[in-house]
Formats: C-alpha cells, sequence, structure tokens
C-alpha cells in the first residue's frame, strides 16, 4: 500500500476571476478614418527611412531607434484619445510623436540636433517631450517610462480630470523589475492606466521566447489583478478596436490594463545593429504577409473606398511633407551656445 506523505495534492490553477473588460471587436471606420490612419502610417513609414538616410549621412547623432514596421500600434491606440490625454514611451519614439500631431518639420529638427526643434534640439532621437501634446517623453533607460506612466495615471486621477495615461514599452522592458511595481500601485490605487507592450519578438537582439518564461506578455499583470489583452499589432483596425474597448474600460474607473500587441520591427535594434539573429526570408515573410499599411491599403481598395490613383495621391502628398521635413531640419541653425544650460536641471552629488 502506498505511504500517504500527509500533504493535499496540488489544485489546478485558478482561472483569474476579477473583473476584465469584454474581448474587443475589430473597429469598423469610415472612409474618412480609413484614409487618415492610412496617412498616418505612411508618413511614420517615410519619415523613418528617410531619418534612417539622414543617420547614414552624419545628420543624426547619437543613437536613433526606427519604427518601420510597428505603425499599426500607434496609430490605432491614438486614434481613439482625446486632447488631455497623457502619453510617455521609450527611446523608439519617432512615430509616437508623429502620431501625436506634432509637425514633422519640429520631430526632424530634434533628430538633427537644431534650436527648432521640439524640445530645442537637446532631446534627440531618445528624449524628444512635448507638454503641449500631452507627450511626456521618450525615455532612454529601459523601463524607465512604466513607472512615470503610473505616476501620470496618478495625476489625472489626483486631479479627477476624467484622462487617463498610456504607457508604451517593449518586450524587453517588460522583463525589468519596476515594470511589475508599478503594476502592483496602478492596481492597488486603481489608476487609469493602459500598459501598452509593444512586443516586436526580438527586445534588442535576443527572441522573447528565449528571453521570457512567460511568453504571453499579455498575462504579466495576472499577478497584480491587472486584465490584459492579447492584440494583432500589424492590423490597424484591430489595434482600434482593442483600443476603443480598453479605453472605454479604463476611463469608467476600473483602474490599469495590459495590452500586448503582436507587431514586428523590419529593421535592427537600432542603427547600429546589424539583425543578424534572424534571418532574411523571416523579414521578408512579415513585409508580404503581414505589413500594415499593405494590409489597410488593400482594404481600401477591396471595400470600394479610394482608388490606387487616390492613394498614390496621399503617398506622394507624405514623401513631399518628409522631404521638406528634412530640409528645413538641415537649413535650421543649432542652439546657440548660450543655450547651453536652458532647461537643463543641474546637480550635485
Amino acid at each position: 500500500m502506498a505511504r500517504s506523505t500527509g500533504r493535499k495534492a496540488a489544485s489546478a490553477p485558478a482561472v483569474p476571476n476579477w473583473p476584465r473588460p469584454d474581448e474587443p471587436e475589430r473597429f469598423v471606420a469610415s472612409k474618412e478614418q480609413l484614409l487618415d490612419m492610412y496617412r498616418q502610417m505612411v508618413l511614420i513609414r517615410r519619415f523613418e527611412e528617410r531619418a534612417g538616410q539622414l543617420y547614414g549621412m552624419g545628420q543624426i547623432g547619437g543613437f536613433c531607434h526606427l519604427y518601420i514596421g510597428q505603425e499599426a500600434v500607434v496609430v490605432g491606440m491614438q486614434a481613439e484619445l482625446v486632447r488631455g490625454d497623457s502619453i510617455i514611451t521609450g527611446y523608439r519614439d519617432h512615430g509616437h510623436m508623429l502620431a501625436c500631431g506634432i509637425d514633422a518639420k519640429a520631430v526632424m529638427a530634434e533628430l538633427t540636433g537644431r534650436a527648432a526643434g521640439i524640445s530645442r534640439g537637446k532631446g534627440g532621437s531618445m528624449h524628444m517631450f512635448s507638454v503641449e501634446h500631452g507627450f511626456f517623453g521618450g525615455h532612454g533607460i529601459v523601463a524607465a517610462q512604466v513607472p512615470l506612466g503610473a505616476g501620470l495615471g496618478f495625476a489625472h486621477k489626483y486631479k479627477n480630470d476624467g484622462h487617463i495615461a498610456v504607457t508604451y514599452f517593449g518586450d524587453g522592458a517588460a522583463n525589468q523589475g519596476q515594470v511589475y511595481e508599478a503594476f502592483n500601485m496602478a492596481e492597488l490605487w486603481k489608476l487609469p492606466v493602459i500598459f501598452v507592450i509593444e512586443n516586436n519578438q526580438y527586445a534588442m537582439g535576443t527572441s522573447v521566447n528565449r528571453a521570457s518564461s512567460e511568453d504571453q506578455l499579455y498575462r504579466r499583470g495576472e499577478s497584480f489583478r491587472v486584465p490584459g489583452l492579447q492584440v494583432d499589432g500589424m492590423d490597424v483596425l484591430a489595434v482600434r478596436g482593442a483600443a476603443k474597448t480598453a479605453i472605454e474600460w479604463v476611463r469608467a474607473g476600473n483602474g490599469p490594463l495590459l495590452m500586448e500587441m503582436k507587431t514586428y520591427r523590419y529593421r535592427g535594434h537600432s542603427m547600429s545593429d546589424p539583425a543578424k539573429y534572424r534571418s532574411r526570408e523571416e523579414v521578408q515573410a512579415m513585409r508580404e504577409k503581414s505589413d500594415p499599411i499593405e494590409g489597410l491599403k488593400n482594404e481600401i481598395l477591396d471595400g470600394g473606398f479610394a482608388d490606387e490613383a487616390a492613394l498614390k495621391a496621399i503617398d506622394r502628398a507624405v514623401r513631399d511633407e518628409v522631404a521638406e521635413s528634412a530640409d528645413f531640419a538641415l537649413e535650421a541653425p543649432e542652439p546657440a551656445l548660450s543655450e547651453l544650460h536652458t532647461d537643463v536641471l543641474l546637480g550635485t552629488y
């Protein structure tokens, strides 16, 4: 006879039973909304391509992290936000600035370190900022923006202004400890925060499957009773539908929500990354099968919302806008030497 150990058998993991939003539906857009989202994604794509060229020419210094491939995430999310909501992200921030409505000239001038830049040429690629547009920065320290995003949510709740904070970060940042401290506090205090993980599959150069013991990142908040949604981040209509559900949930006072956007970046982690950790075939397959711009383009054409000529006209207008932004940036003066310490906080240790 088997000898009893006196211990109870382990029970099956409990299914989370705390409140959570309904599963989102894919957004049904009007012609105007479709064309606007198409234009925004094309603007981000062409802007980033031009930024990459300028970096190669030595016109952009420091680091430069391009958003090419991930355009649907920020365009779909931002489409459902209102003026007064707060945005914060990491160092892959050019697309977020453009989606917040900041002029391409001001963003390009910032990249090139000119006084006409949105942060007067002192933020560069990784640290742009605009309170006027509700954009509280790109941040160079991995995951540093996550507790700051919780703080923005706290400010909205303290002021009782009805607004929310959206905190973007990547799959690599999702493994940092301060992320979970922020989850815990956000849920304890029922802060109006949406945590958006832009899971582009590779963090810096390691696959999410090799770096994360739980690679279904939308589940990362369960220990803190923060519900999560997993979204096709290559489909702008899926993103916008999920954004609508998430924003309504958080704005109603239900506390924080976690969204995992399954997306993909076509370029390396930064301009100095040769991206040898993945094959050309893998990247090409994503471009051919899942490109967010081509996907929306086909939807517009198949639905009869516009023809090829109309979309080509949008493409030409965007190319002209990006070219003008580059010319403006290269012709703009650098900050005066007398501005060296203006807006810079100096401390002692």
